[in-house]
């Protein structure tokens, strides 16, 4: 509810609502901000929600533990604010948003705090409260989306219709895109306001030397975050700079983070699922047979993979109109990109072998790899196909992560995957797809009945072979 939800309400409201009312290089300019945010928040936060979890389970002195790490975020936050105030317009001229500064004020205040709330947030689940969390993580993407409506909705349409409105002294037209952004950061502040009976009810006990082990043990973590962020959102950043055209180069942005969004779905399945993984993982350890109950997730994971790419592209006629017609130029990337996120949930799965024998360094290896791979093609594809060499490289990125995983975790932990039928099922999926391709009756739902015939047939082959595994899973 905290986490999922937020990110779900924003896919359905704010995505198709963002490409209707901004043009194409307008919604790129969103999409390129998000990214360096995305980026910006690992680095600030570096790795020390992860190390809160893990020195506060077997310490005396809990309390301690959390307002040390808070104030040392604290700090960095407040620094890291300072000095982006301070030196906004020399960032806005590398980044070429010179005549917009307010928008690196306003993201230095957006990342800042929301570095600092990590920690807090992190309390709460520590402490059991998933009710409060979930309530301030629904208020602040509400208050978000309210406000973005009302700035870029309601507002230009009062206006319209009564130029002298009291409206006009809260809105700008000028101001534009700026909006989406102010949002936010109200939203944000919001949130914080939120915590702040969760943040000073506890007495500040700051332990330096604490703070030493806290740090040893998370920037390794954030050597792995940070390569991680590569291969999530780099893409939307090089593509500004790469693109030969520079002014079409945030067009190019736009298209390519409005269809990338059509493979939310995917995304939100491989999320669920990566949240509750670890802990079954880690409990499953001490069963006998958890190596074939490892396999068997493995397995049913691609299953509903496969199920949710099928879903979005038999489909993609009806899921296009999550974005504005204006976007579906570049709705060919959105099959590469689904694959691409469905080997990073199987990456997820591979990545068992390490955890459990605390062997986490090659899990940094894999992404560091990864990260390599994501920048070499966005160099190389960028300047020549566009955002389709994007989403080339970000596929490519995951499927050799997932790779060098399996064959890694074939040496110090080998688990036998049913890669026979799961490579049925892929190649099965691939060629409905396919099919659904060169089938294309001039009726609607004529189309829609073909492709319903052709899930059908999908889940009707899964449902032949799994049926007698899953009658024995229930009857043990």
């Amino acid at each position: 509810m905290g986490t999922i939800v937020p990110r779900l309400l924003n896919f359905l409201l704010l995505t198709p609502f963002y490409t209707r009312v901004f043009v194409k290089g307008e919604y790129g300019t969103v999409t390129e901000l998000y990214a360096y945010v995305a980026f910006l928040m690992v680095l600030l936060t570096y790795g020390m929600e992860t190390a809160y979890f893990r020195f506060v389970e077997n310490a005396k002195n809990k309390d301690k533990v959390y307002t040390t790490a808070l104030t040392s975020l604290f700090t960095t936050s407040t620094l890291f604010v300072i000095l982006v105030v301070i030196f906004a317009q020399p960032l806005a001229d590398i980044i070429r948003y010179s005549a917009n500064v307010e928008y690196i004020i306003y993201f230095a205040f957006i990342i800042g705090i929301e570095a600092f709330t990590s920690i807090p947030f992190a309390r709460l689940r520590q402490l059991q409260k998933p009710g409060r969390f979930a309530f301030i993580k629904i208020v602040n993407v509400l208050v978000n989306i309210f406000l973005n409506f009302f700035f870029l909705w309601l507002c230009p349409y009062l206006l319209k219709s009564n130029p002298d409105s009291i409206v006009g002294l809260v809105y700008s037209e000028n101001i534009g895109v700026g909006y989406a952004f102010i949002s936010n950061l109200v939203a944000t502040v919001v949130t914080l306001l939120l915590l702040i009976p969760d943040i000073i009810k506890t007495k500040i006990q700051f332990d330096s030397a604490l703070l030493r082990s806290m740090l040893t043990y998370s920037l390794p973590l954030l050597v792995v975050g940070l390569a991680g962020m590569v291969n999530e959102v780099s893409d939307k950043i090089f593509l500004k700079y790469l693109w030969p055209d520079r002014a079409t180069a945030l067009d190019q942005v736009g298209i390519y983070g409005a269809c990338f969004r059509l493979a939310v779905l995917m995304t939100l399945f491989t999320q669920m699922f990566r949240y509750a993984a670890e802990p079954f993982f880690f409990a499953q350890a001490k069963e006998k047979n958890s190596k074939t109950v490892y396999a068997d997730v493995m397995k049913y994971f691609i299953i509903f993979g496969l199920i949710i790419f099928l879903v979005v592209m038999l489909y993609i006629d009806i899921f296009k109109y999550f974005i504005g017609s204006g976007f579906h130029e570049g709705l060919f990337i959105v099959p590469i990109v689904l694959f691409a996120n469905l080997f990073l949930g199987i990456f997820y799965n591979l990545s068992v072998w390490y955890k459990l024998t605390n062997l986490t360094r090659y899990g940094a290896v894999i992404a560091i790899c990864g990260a390599a791979i994501t920048i070499v093609l966005n160099i190389v594809l960028i300047p020549k196909i566009g955002y389709l060499g994007s989403a080339w490289a970000h596929f490519t990125c995951y499927l050799v992560m997932v790779v060098i995983s399996y064959f890694w975790g074939k040496k110090y932990f080998p688990i036998n995957y049913d890669l026979k039928r799961i490579f049925l099922y892929v190649l099965l999926a691939l060629v409905l797809y396919t099919i659904s391709n060169y089938i294309k009756p001039e009726q609607f739902i004529m189309q829609l009945l073909v492709n319903t015939a052709l899930l059908t047939i999908f889940l009707a082959t899964v449902y032949r072979f799994e049926k007698p595994n899953l009658a024995k899973s229930s009857y043990q």
